[in-house]
Order: C-alpha cells, then sequence, then structure tokens
C-alpha cells in the first residue's frame, strides 16, 4: 500500500528447475515481505504428512481437476512429474484489486498461462543453478530420493532451464541470502511501477496546481 493511495497488487512468479531453490527463497520472501501472500494451488498429487486441505493445497481428484478447468476457473494449469496443477482464478484476483500481492511457485507452463491472462500484472523470476554439477549435490543433499529419481529430476531440470527467456528477469542462484535480496528488488521495483498505481494522474494534478 502507499501512503497516498492504493496500488494494484504483483503476480510475482519464482519459477526454476528442481533443486534450483524456489521453495527455500519463496519461504524466506513470505517471512520477510507481509504484503506477499502465497497462492495457494490445486494439485491431483496425494496430501504429503502435515499438508492441510485449503492451506498447503486444494487435493483434487483428476476429474475434479478436469471439471475445474472445463470451468474456466484456473488462471493457469500445468502437468509436472506426472501431476496437475492449477490457480484458483477468484482469490488472485480479489487480491490484486486489494492491492495485496501473491507469490507463485509454478512452473514455466503456468507462468506463460498466467503471462497470457493477466500480462500487467505478472512479474517472473526464474532461479538458475550456478552448474549442473552444484544442481545434483542439492538434489542428493535431500537425502530421500533413488537413484533414478535423481536422474529422472535432473533430466526435468534440463528441460525446465530451456524456457528461461520466458522470464522477465533471471538470477544465478549461488548464495541464498545474495538471491533472496535480488528477488525483493525485482519485487520492491514492480510495486512502484507506474501502471500499478492508477491513483498517481490525480494525486500529481495536486501536486501541480495546490
Amino acid at each position: 500500500m502507499s501512503g497516498a493511495g492504493m496500488r494494484r497488487g504483483v503476480c510475482l512468479v519464482l519459477a526454476a528447475a528442481p533443486g534450483g531453490g524456489k521453495t527455500s527463497v519463496s519461504r524466506r520472501l513470505l517471512e520477510t515481505e507481509p504484503d506477499l501472500q502465497l497462492s495457494i494451488s490445486a494439485t491431483t498429487r496425494a496430501p504429503r504428512p502435515a499438508e492441510q486441505e485449503g492451506v498447503h493445497y486444494y487435493f483434487k481428484t483428476p476429474d475434479d481437476f478436469a471439471a475445474m478447468a472445463a470451468r474456466d476457473e484456473f488462471l493457469e494449469h500445468a502437468g509436472f512429474l506426472g501431476r496437475r496443477y492449477g490457480t484458483p482464478r477468484a482469490p488472485v484476483e480479489a487480491a490484486l484489486a486489494e492491492g495485496r500481492d501473491v507469490l507463485f511457485d509454478i512452473e514455466w507452463q503456468g507462468h506463460r498461462q498466467l503471462k497470457a491472462k493477466m500480462p500487467a500484472d505478472v512479474v517472473g523470476i526464474f532461479l538458475l543453478p550456478p552448474s549442473m554439477g552444484e544442481l545434483e549435490r542439492r538434489l542428493r543433499g535431500r537425502g530421500q530420493d533413488s537413484e533414478e529419481e535423481i536422474a529422472r529430476r535432473l533430466a526435468v531440470a534440463r528441460e525446465e532451464m530451456r524456457h528461461w527467456e520466458d522470464f522477465d528477469h533471471v538470477l544465478v542462484n549461488r548464495d541464498f541470502d545474495g538471491c533472496v535480496a535480488e528477488v525483493r528488488a525485482v519485487l520492491h521495483a514492480a510495486r512502484s511501477a507506474r501502471a500499478r498505481q492508477p491513483w498517481l494522474p490525480r494525486f500529481v494534478d495536486g501536486l501541480l496546481t495546490g
């Protein structure tokens, strides 16, 4: 929110290949940016331990998900690693109109759809690893995936990174704190964009005639 008037919210898309660090960066952003909220996606995957309906995801059957897509209830939806994910339209549009920013943890397909539907509202950031060796080290560091799963994720990572040119901003995630600072800088700049502050013309007129 501006001291002089209400701005329109920002759709901040943070994307990366598996192991690229977007989940950790997203968590830090949500801790440090009180005006930023996470978009809650619908998904066809099963809940993980401690995940709650309507807090982490809206868990849907494949048939329910398909019905929502047919009714055009998603701003974007895409498949990733054999599952379906989608962003419900209504909560996002309400947040933007109220001047609240929404963070999206989605893949390049979802970003492309979101940008097509809301071109003036979406700011996309893609995180790249410093090297494939470092990316593999991060994936192995999780300690919970088989060799087959790691190989599959590395193959997916290479495909994801081919789409870096779709994004407004591209950052190499060499240092976590530095990467978070760069993402915050992009968000802060987007908030002050002229088009996002519809109250400005009247405010400036008042300055010039006052």
